[in-house]
This record gives C-alpha cells, structure tokens and sequence, in this order.
C-alpha cells in the first residue's frame, strides 16, 4: 500500500508502506496506473523520481518509509509542424542523415518550444521520418545542447534508429567535441568519472550529485592560452550537458556557458565554446566503419584568433 498526494508543483508524492522490496520501476508502476511502466521509467532516466530526496536507479529497491516523488513534466505538443528551415547536411543516403547543427537551435520541440526546431526542418526535408522513433523525436539517436554546434546522426527508418541507438548503449559511437576552458588544465590529459543528476536545488541544470548515473568524460590539451585551454573532449557516455558540468566540475568551465561557466567572458563570444567536430559509428546499413568531421564555426574560430593573436602579443 502506498498514501499519495499531488503538490502544487504537479509533483506526485508516495510513502512506502510495508513490505516493500521491490524495484522502483515495478512499485511505481503497480500505484500509478495511470502511467505505463516506459513512462515511469523515462521519468526515473530523466532524473524525475526521487527517493528520500536523491535521484534513484529503476533498479533500486524501495522499503518501506521510503518517501518517493515523482515531478510530471507539462505535456508536450501533440503533432509536428514542417518548417522549411536551412540544414546543413553533410552526408544522406538511405538510411541516415549526418547534419552540422549550427549553435543556437534547439534539436526537438518540448513544452514551450512547440515548433523552430531540427526535427521540424527535417520533417520539411523528409516527410518520411514521421514516425520513426516517435511524434517528436523522429529518427533523432541522440542530441547536442542548443547552443552547442555540431554533428548529430539522423536514423531514417526504425531499423537504423535501433541500430544506432544499440551502438550508443554499447559505447561504440565515438563522438569528439572542441571546448575552450578557463583555467590551465593538468595534465595534458585525464578523465572524469563523476555521476550526473538533475541539481538538488535548480531543477533544469545538471550537477555531479551522489546516486546521479555513472558519467565519464575523457579530454586532452589542444592548446593553451594562459587563462584559457582549448581541449578535445570524448564521451563514454552521454547524459545531459555531461563536458559542461564535468569541467565545471574540476574547476575548469565551458567559455561563454552562461549555465555552468564564469560571469568572466574575455573572448567575446555568446554562447557555451563547445562544438561536436567528430563522429564515428558503424553505418546501420553496410556495417561499414563511417566518420565525419565539421569545422569550427565562425565564432568560435574567431575567439580562438583572438587569444592566439593576444598571446603572441
């Protein structure tokens, strides 16, 4: 048995009772019919459920006492509406699209954001995406922050989104990103293994937080400019905002990351310095080993100017 409540914050509210002892997933899904068990599971790998106040594993096994909350995110939109937006496509064929995301647009529609997004423009280009994967997130593998610039993969059909959505729980897409840092990072190269959840106090960022899921970040020095280091950063895993909270973590923030980062901002740019230059994966059709590359943007390529030009001044 279970007592529950709803908050004003549309944040629902259960108090195990005896005997417990089952997992989190399964007990949720057992009081809250009105959720399927993937939703509940979605809410608790989002960060969304939290027992005793700390984010929480579906696997973790609840006793009784226990206090668990669950936030319910606000509805999304129902349908997407096709915009005609530019797309910088690198590679097509018939099973995927690689496309250089430029910074500042959003990668799917959410609760506030209903349209001017990615998939909106690739729902202009390919009608025949609807669907794959799901309404609002057709074909999309995995995303880039808005203002991060970068490669991102779109599956075309469902058989290449479960292709490549195995490959990144396997761990065997590679994907490298450019991020100018504060500070003089030690030493040349090193990983963070630090777990990520949703911060105890502001409920849209991130933060390294005991219970949060396992996040390890590799990097290694590119160049230096005394107060600030340009590093390469690979992902061994991918979860929300993972390099900017990880080198936030260590001391060493994003440039420009009005989130994480430093009020300090001597390179003039106006948004996080983070861009994702590579991406290599086994291509869902072939099973050939395919990579790609895309060039700084302008921005960035200019704050990097600077700094060398101030340096060698």
């Amino acid at each position: 048995m279970a007592r529950s409540r709803r908050t004003p914050e549309d944040r629902l509210t259960l108090t195990v009772e005896p005997p417990g002892g089952v997992r989190l997933d399964a007990y949720l899904a057992a009081r809250l019919h009105t959720f399927s068990r993937s939703r509940l599971q979605a809410l608790i790998a989002g960060g969304l459920v939290a027992v005793n106040g700390t984010v929480r594993r579906a696997s973790r096994r609840v006793r009784p006492g226990d206090v668990i909350s669950v936030t319910v995110p606000p509805p999304e939109p129902s349908d997407l509406t096709p915009e005609p937006l530019a797309l910088d496509v690198i590679y097509e064929d018939g099973d995927i699209l690689v496309i250089h995301k430029p910074a500042g647009l959003t990668v799917h529609p959410g609760a506030g954001r209903p349209g001017g997004t990615l998939v909106n423009a690739i729902i202009a280009r390919n009608p025949d995406l609807r669907g794959v994967g799901g309404v609002l997130r057709p074909g999309i593998v995995h995303r880039l922050d808005k203002d991060t610039s970068g490669l991102l993969v779109v599956a075309k059909h469902d058989a290449a989104l479960r292709a490549l959505q195995a490959q990144i729980a396997a761990r065997s897409v590679s994907r490298r990103y450019l991020a100018l840092v504060h500070g003089t990072v030690a030493p040349e190269q090193g990983m963070v293994d630090a777990p990520i959840g949703r911060h105890p106090v502001h409920r849209k960022r991130r933060a390294v937080v005991p219970g949060g899921r396992r996040a390890v970040t590799h990097y290694r020095v590119l160049e230096r400019f005394g107060e600030y280091t340009l590093i390469e950063a690979s992902l061994e895993t991918g979860r929300t905002h993972q390099i900017r909270v990880h080198m936030a973590h260590i001391g060493h923030p994003v440039a420009g990351d009005p989130v994480y980062g430093w009020r300090r901002n001597a390179v003039g740019l106006e948004r996080q310095a983070l861009h994702a230059y590579r991406l290599a994966f086994d291509h869902p059709g072939t099973g050939e080993r395919v990579g790609f590359e895309a060039p700084l943007p302008e921005d960035l390529t200019a704050a990097l100017e600077r700094l060398r030009t101030g340096a060698e001044g």
